[in-house]
């Protein structure tokens, strides 16, 4: 899930489970009409050469002959037998993802969601040798304040399509006029229609570097941070830089594991008798997450281009890698479908496979070799940005206000919500807006 984590890699932890999660897709050049292609240096009359660095219309149209062959492998797929259980304990279910699959397969159309992202203002820019392709709807409010709203695995810009009325709009959506904002929602490298890097380096703190130079392009001086998922170490590494023009980060999965409990989380210990009744329900959160749900991650921050084989080649084993996902992190009972639409889920799913991104979004996972939670390694005690806190109840776990106030010194707003989970602005996109207009009240 989508949830964000960098791995605790102990060797105690090495003896369980590990994992971590956060990462996945990209595309190919000939999946798109406008191909946001690397863009090429440009040759000087006196020989020198420099980058393109002009932000460029962007629109999808994916041949068709992609889709046919994504409906042809569905068609033959070929199943494993049923699960000798009556619940989820060795994974997604047959039945579950069968029933997903033939649907994609049938009566999907991916078509709808060009539809939907082409109705939007999409461009492409190349910062630091990488196109990153992105999203960027402006509110009528000349003073709405810029948010730049970062995804993670298996997540993708189609989880904060919902929140651009609410955010840019917030009138016709119960709020006040002056709680506008202009909505930027970039791809991370390596995911959606961005470029797939080529070379070492592109971890949250490049992804956050890049960030700021695209709010700089677009000619914002002021602008807030939001991310879930990677999209919050991305946001903290962006608060940790601290660049002229951030006010403050939103975050709706903190790092805030005290660093004296790190130890005992990864070796599956009991949680100390000293702590409180909330901190001991996300101690015991954090333990059977990395204790038993947690070798997705393991494996693609160790073998990336291993488990890349498998989702680039098998749309089943891309929909059930993502859907068990979708259906643990989500406020949903176990069942997605409950606050996603089948079609919701498909166009998440159908855009890493179009985009045969399997492989470089694992590779995010890879370059950010750490414990996503952790208050120590992302080093959240360095951050002077404010930082604000929404904890939603179906969360990887619940972040106590107590660990988040010593992990973020900074930190200026803090609230639990009653509804929503891990895919936070997909599943509850009005209160996720209103969450974000109360957080950045204080700083417009």
């Amino acid at each position: 899930m989508e949830a964000n984590r960098r791995t605790m890699m102990s060797s105690a932890f090495a003896k369980r489970t590990l994992a971590i999660a956060v990462g996945f897709a990209m595309l190919a050049p000939s999946v798109y009409a406008q191909p946001a292609h690397a863009f090429e240096a440009v040759a000087t009359a006196t020989g020198t050469t420099k980058v393109d660095e002009s932000i460029r219309p962007f629109h999808v149209h994916v041949p068709q002959e992609q889709i046919d062959d994504l409906r042809r492998r569905i068609a033959e797929t070929r199943w494993p037998d049923k699960e000798v259980v009556k619940d989820e304990s060795q994974g997604v279910q047959l039945a579950r993802v069968q029933a997903l699959v033939k649907y994609w397969g049938t009566d999907y159309d991916w078509r709808k969601a060009e539809a939907q992202l082409n109705a939007l203002p999409e461009f492409v820019t190349n910062i630091d040798g990488v196109d990153i392709q992105f999203i960027h709807v402006r509110s009528k409010n000349p003073h709405a304040l810029p948010v730049i709203l970062t995804h993670g695995w298996p997540g993708s810009t189609f989880e904060f399509l919902k929140t651009i009325g609410p955010l840019t709009d917030p009138v016709a959506y119960g709020g006040r006029a002056d709680d506008a904002f202009d909505v930027i929602i970039p791809s991370i490298p390596g995911y959606g229609f961005s470029g797939k890097p080529t070379e070492l380096g592109w971890n949250p703190e490049r992804t956050a570097r890049a960030w700021d130079v695209l709010m700089k392009r677009l000619g914002y001086k002021h602008y807030v941070s939001q991310g879930g998922d990677h999209g919050s170490v991305i946001s903290d590494a962006l608060a940790r830089q601290a660049p002229k023009g951030l006010l403050a980060i939103h975050l709706n999965m903190p790092a805030t594991i005290p660093g004296n409990l790190v130890k005992g989380i990864n070796a599956g210990d009991p949680a100390p008798a000293e702590l409180k009744a909330d901190e001991k329900e996300a101690y015991e959160s954090l333990s059977t997450f990395f204790g038993r749900n947690a070798a997705y991650g393991a494996m693609m921050v160790t073998r990336p281009q291993t488990i890349g084989y498998s989702l680039s080649d098998s749309p089943s084993g891309l929909a059930a890698w993502m859907y068990e996902k979708f259906g643990q992190w989500s406020d949903s009972n176990g069942v997605p479908e409950n606050v996603l639409s089948r079609d919701e889920m498909l166009n998440d799913i159908t855009l890493y496979w179009l985009t045969n991104t399997g492989a470089s979004s694992s590779r995010f996972y890879w370059e950010n070799n750490n414990n996503n939670f952790s208050a120590v390694t992302q080093r959240t005690n360095e951050i002077k940005v404010p930082v604000a806190i929404t904890v939603f109840p179906h969360e990887i776990y619940k972040a106590p206000e107590s660990w988040s106030k010593a992990a973020y010194p900074s930190l200026f707003y803090y609230h639990q919500v009653s509804k929503g989970g891990h895919f936070a602005a997909w599943e509850q996109p009005q209160l996720f807006a209103e969450e974000l207009r109360a957080a950045f009240k204080s700083v417009r």
